[in-house]
């Protein structure tokens, strides 16, 4: 058999992967300031809009340009307005929003930035807010894990495999993305979304624009320091394991399946990684964002997820959908005789 011989990195090449961090900081800067929002009105000179965003006039100038060098803007007799199609992803009511994400990656690069430190010492990089502050920071995380899943959750919901359950468990459910995907899948069903007090009040709003209110309860803890909500038959787990040990996913698991009725089963969706930890490609950069976040979290391979299922009393889990980024999904069931 043939082999390709091995790629052969050139100067220009490594040049090119060193400087990627700057069309990257051009963009989170504008989220960070909502520029594009700014710009809705009309096109603004540079220093009007630095007047309306409330920043520098020489900083202000630098970064719309840089914008307007990127394609972002287009500049016209020194007046900046955005491109086509720009804010519908960039501003907040955009039909097809990231603006959260990109908040989110500015708040994410300020520890990748730190990475080798965090590499040395073994620690996670210290937390900087942004000039959002840190309330903000945490509503754009939330944000952006609906900009990113609302597009693809109906389709993932229905890999998950027969959707017969009575009553879901969506454990760290966010603003209620992944509750309504499941709600619309099974009609009849009804939902118990558990995620931090602070989060609750944005899955209510949401679930209450879509009409569902009276077919979810709320509950607010800390499944890290608590119990979950019993009762369920269906445990719904959205990219949760990514955050935590594998010592910390085997007691999360365990207070699953106490949560779960007899029968009941747990669905995971996250990274799941090769034997050998290099594919795919979008797990080995996730490793390290949680190096860079949190004290032992990390993406796994299918391997270690069944092993610490089976620990927690879970029986036959397996792939039944492999992902190249976060959408793989592994189902268990309840052990028979266990409760």
């Amino acid at each position: 058999m043939r082999r390709d011989p091995p790629h052969r990195w050139s100067p220009e090449e490594i040049h090119r992967l060193i400087r990627g961090y700057q069309g990257a900081a051009v963009v989170a800067a504008a989220a960070e300031l909502d520029l594009f929002a700014r710009l809705g009105a009309g096109p603004l000179s540079a220093r009007a809009l630095a007047r309306r965003a409330g920043c520098r006039l020489r900083g202000l100038t630098a970064l719309a340009d840089a914008l307007a060098a990127i394609g972002l803007l287009r500049k016209r007799a020194g007046r900046y307005s955005p491109s086509p199609g720009v804010a519908d992803v960039l501003t907040a009511g955009g039909a097809r929003t990231a603006l959260a994400m990109a908040q989110h990656q500015a708040n994410c690069a300020r520890r990748w930035l730190q990475l080798a430190r965090v590499v040395k010492t073994g620690r996670p990089a210290e937390r900087t807010p942004s000039v959002r502050g840190a309330a903000a920071d945490q509503a754009a995380f939330i944000g952006a894990m609906d900009n990113t899943s609302a597009p693809v959750a109906d389709a993932v919901v229905r890999r998950v495999g027969p959707l017969r359950f009575g009553r879901l468990l969506d454990v760290g459910g966010a603003s209620g993305t992944w509750t309504l995907a499941f709600l619309r899948a099974q009609p009849r069903a009804t939902a118990v979304l558990f995620d931090l007090p602070a989060v609750i009040p944005m899955a209510a709003r949401r679930l209450s624009a879509a009409g569902v209110s009276g077919r979810v309860r709320l509950v607010a803890g800390d499944f890290a320091r608590g119990g979950l909500p019993p009762g369920a038959d269906l445990a719904w787990v959205s990219a949760i394991v990514h955050q935590n040990s594998r010592a910390q996913n085997r007691r999360l698991f365990a207070k699953v399946f106490s949560a779960l009725v007899p029968g009941g089963r747990i669905a995971i969706r996250d990274v799941v990684m090769d034997e050998a930890r290099t594919r795919p490609l979008a797990g080995a950069l996730f490793a390290i964002n949680m190096l860079t976040g949190t004290e032992g979290g990390g993406t796994f391979t299918l391997r270690e997820l069944q092993e610490d299922l089976r620990a927690a009393g879970f029986a036959g889990p397996r792939l039944v959908y492999r992902d190249e980024a976060m959408s793989s999904i592994v189902v268990a069931t309840m052990r028979p005789g266990r409760q």
